[in-house]
C-alpha cells in the first residue's frame, strides 16, 4: 500500500479525535441552563406545527403541548396542514377553537392559503411562513407534528428568552420508544447530534438546531427576510439558524437541559430510515458556514478511508494495523462523547447497543453521505422532492 495513503489515513484519524475531543470539551463547558427562581413568563408565544399525514400523531402532540404548564393565556398553537391526504386536517378542526386548558389553537390550510395550481419545492418552509405571517405571538416556536413536548417545555424556553434575549434559541430534540436496533442507533446518533449542537454554538464553530425545537422571536425571523426563496426542500432550520447567526454572531442560544427536550419516534425500518437521512444530508453542502462543511467532510473522509482500509485488509493488500487503528480511535472517540449525552439525558441504557451501532454508524456517513452527494430527487411522505 502507498505510504502517503497510510499517512493520510492516519491523519484522518487525529483529525477525527480532535474534532471530537473539541466538541466533548465544548459539550461540558455548556453551562445547563436552570430556571430561575420564582420564573413568571411574560412573553406571547405562538406554537407552529407544520403537519402533512401526521392523522396518527397530531392529537397526542397538541395534547402534550396544550397540557403544559405555559400560561394559556399567553400561548397560541397554529396548525398547518400541508396538502395531507388522511385525517390530519379534521382532526384538527375537531379542536379548533380554545383547547381544553384554554390555549388558542388555529388551522391553517395550505391549500386555501396558496395561489391555486402553483407548484413549489420547499412546501414546509412556505408552510412556517405561512403560519408567522398570522402569528400574534412575539416568539415563535416549531416543532413536528410527530413530537411529544415536556410540560415544562415553553417556560423554559420563554425563560431564556426573557432573561438571556438571545435572537434564536435551539433546544435538544430527543428519539423515544426504541424497539429494534436500528431504532437504538438513531437514538445514540441523535443524542450525539445534539452534543455537536450544543458544542459547536458553544464553540463558535458552527450554529445547527433542528426545527422540531425552535425559538425565534418574530420580528427576527422578520428582519433577516425568512426563509428567502432558496428552492431547497429541506433546511428550514439550518439555514434560517446561519442567517440569523451572520446578523448576530452571538445571538444563537443552545438551551443545555434535558426538561426543554421533545421527544420522537425514529423510523423503524431501513427504506424510512435512508430517505429520512437522504432528506438531511442533500443540504449540507449548501451550508453557508464553513465549520459544518469541514467537520462533515472530515468526518466523511475518515469513515471512508476506514472502510476501504478494512476491506483492503480483508482481501490483503493493506497491513491489517492500519484500520485496526481507525476503528479502535472511533470507537473510543465515539464512546467517551456518547456516553456523556446518555448521562446528561438520562439514556444510559443505549450504550448497550453501543457495539452494534458503531458499525452501523460507520456504514451510514459513507452510504448516505455519497448518495446525498449524487442524488438530486426523492420520495418524501408521498411527495417527490428536488
Amino acid at each position: 500500500m502507498d505510504q502517503a495513503w497510510i499517512l493520510f489515513s492516519i491523519a484522518l484519524a487525529a483529525a477525527y479525535a480532535a474534532l471530537l475531543g473539541a466538541y466533548c470539551r465544548g459539550w461540558q463547558a455548556l453551562p445547563r441552563w436552570q430556571l430561575p427562581e420564582g420564573f413568571r413568563p411574560r412573553t406571547r408565544i405562538s406554537v407552529i406545527v407544520a403537519a402533512r399525514n401526521e392523522a396518527a400523531n397530531i392529537g397526542a402532540c397538541l395534547d402534550s403541548i396544550a397540557g403544559g404548564d405555559y400560561p394559556p393565556a399567553m400561548l397560541e398553537i397554529i396548525v398547518v396542514d400541508d396538502f395531507s391526504t388522511d385525517d390530519t386536517a379534521a382532526i384538527v378542526a375537531q379542536r379548533a377553537g380554545r383547547l381544553q386548558n384554554g390555549a388558542r389553537l388555529r388551522l391553517i390550510r395550505l391549500a386555501e392559503a396558496l395561489q391555486a395550481g402553483r407548484v413549489f419545492n420547499a412546501y414546509k418552509k412556505i408552510a412556517i411562513e405561512t403560519a408567522i405571517a398570522r402569528a400574534s405571538g412575539e416568539l415563535i416556536v416549531t416543532t413536528d407534528a410527530d413530537c411529544l413536548a415536556p410540560p415544562g417545555w415553553l417556560r423554559l424556553i420563554a425563560s431564556v428568552y426573557e432573561t438571556a434575549a438571545p435572537k434564536a434559541i435551539a433546544a435538544p430534540v430527543v428519539f423515544h420508544r426504541e424497539k429494534n436496533l436500528l431504532q437504538r442507533f438513531q437514538a445514540l446518533d441523535f443524542l450525539g447530534m445534539m452534543g455537536v449542537t450544543g458544542a459547536g454554538i458553544r464553540l463558535g464553530w458552527q450554529r445547527l438546531g433542528n426545527g422540531a425545537n425552535l425559538a425565534y422571536p418574530k420580528t427576527v425571523f422578520e428582519a433577516v427576510g425568512g426563509y428567502g426563496d432558496d428552492g431547497r426542500a429541506s433546511g428550514d432550520d439550518l439555514f434560517l439558524l446561519q442567517k440569523i447567526a451572520r446578523r448576530w454572531p452571538e445571538g444563537v442560544f443552545f438551551l443545555k437541559n434535558a426538561d426543554s427536550a421533545v421527544y420522537t419516534e425514529a423510523p423503524a425500518g431501513w427504506r424510512d430510515f435512508f430517505r429520512q437521512r437522504l432528506r438531511w444530508g442533500t443540504k449540507n453542502a449548501a451550508l453557508p458556514e464553513a465549520g459544518p462543511k469541514i467537520a462533515l467532510l472530515a468526518v466523511f473522509l475518515f469513515c471512508c478511508s476506514a472502510g476501504m482500509n478494512l476491506a483492503s485488509a480483508a482481501a490483503g493488500w493493506a497491513p491489517g494495523w492500519l484500520p485496526a487503528v481507525q476503528l479502535a480511535v472511533k470507537a473510543v472517540c465515539d464512546a467517551v462523547f456518547l456516553r456523556e449525552l446518555c448521562r446528561f439525558f438520562g439514556r444510559k441504557d443505549l450504550m448497550r447497543a453501543f457495539v452494534p451501532a458503531f458499525f452501523i454508524h460507520l456504514i451510514y456517513i459513507v452510504s448516505v453521505g455519497t448518495a446525498s452527494l449524487m442524488l438530486r430527487r426523492y420520495t418524501w411522505k408521498g411527495r417527490q422532492v428536488r
